[in-house]
């Protein structure tokens, strides 16, 4: 469960397929050192910035590339024909456009109404960066129409409740979520233990811990040690040193 566990190019992820227009699209993510980079095909050019937006609502990331993001549109255009010699023997018959342009403008409108809303939620996530008693919490900010969406970890009562007082204060915000937000005292601290390169929520063994221990910490289940076993290729679950470096799976 974010924060711990999972990369931030996983949550930027999830953030694209909790997006209608995303959802389907494949995009691959990765992320080192605060800058994710996404790929695949997009409709169109329109999408680039909802994906940009969306992608800067998530904690810990810094810039965006999307230079790995093709535009089915451009990629597809095929080159324009000469024109053909009039044929005296057909009646031409001017083309009518009626409403061929109304699905693009449609989409135009959907697209455009995503991105200022994704703006909303990035607006929150600054609030909440801003804030000092929040601002070393690991928050995600995703946005359901005119909503936003909370996930993550803070370190007691009152700052989950600080945490949506901030949010709501937000211009554009009409409801707030915050049932993906729990608390867990300490999660600052456990926040930064993280590889800067992948993302990945990483902790180093101290004398006296044990894997269950581990488990409790992050999960508050010790008997998930055997998820973290797993995950390193530990075989044994008893055998652990001071200075292993072991990954937190989600």
């Amino acid at each position: 469960m974010w924060p711990f566990g999972k990369s931030t190019a996983d949550r930027v992820k999830d953030a694209f397929n909790d997006d209608s227009h995303l959802k389907n699209l494949g995009l691959q993510v990765q992320e080192r050192g605060g800058t994710v980079s996404v790929s695949g095909m997009v409709p169109n050019s329109r999408y680039l910035n909802l994906i940009r937006v969306i992608a800067e609502g998530i904690n810990g990331v810094k810039s965006v590339n999307l230079s790995g993001v093709t535009a089915q549109e451009e990629a597809a255009a095929p080159a324009q024909p000469a024109p053909a010699a009039p044929d005296a023997t057909v009646t031409e018959i001017a083309p009518t456009t009626g409403n061929m342009n109304a699905g693009s403008a449609d989409m135009d409108a959907e697209i455009k109404q995503a991105e200022d809303r994704s703006r909303v939620a990035k607006a929150v996530l600054s609030a909440i960066r801003s804030n000092g008693e929040l601002a070393d919490d690991p928050i995600d900010v995703l946005q359901s129409g005119s909503s936003v969406i909370l996930r993550g970890v803070v370190d007691n009562d009152h700052e989950k409740r600080l945490l949506e007082q901030v949010a709501r204060g937000v211009s554009g915000v009409s409801g707030v979520d915050i049932s993906g937000v729990r608390v867990a005292q300490g999660v600052k601290e456990m926040a930064k233990e993280k590889d800067q390169d992948s993302g990945d929520t990483v902790y180093v063994v101290k004398p006296g811990d044990s894997l269950s221990a581990i488990a409790e910490r992050y999960y508050g289940d010790p008997m998930q040690y055997k998820k973290i076993a797993h995950y390193n290729n530990i075989s044994n679950p008893d055998l652990i040193h001071p200075g292993d470096r072991i990954r937190i799976p989600g």
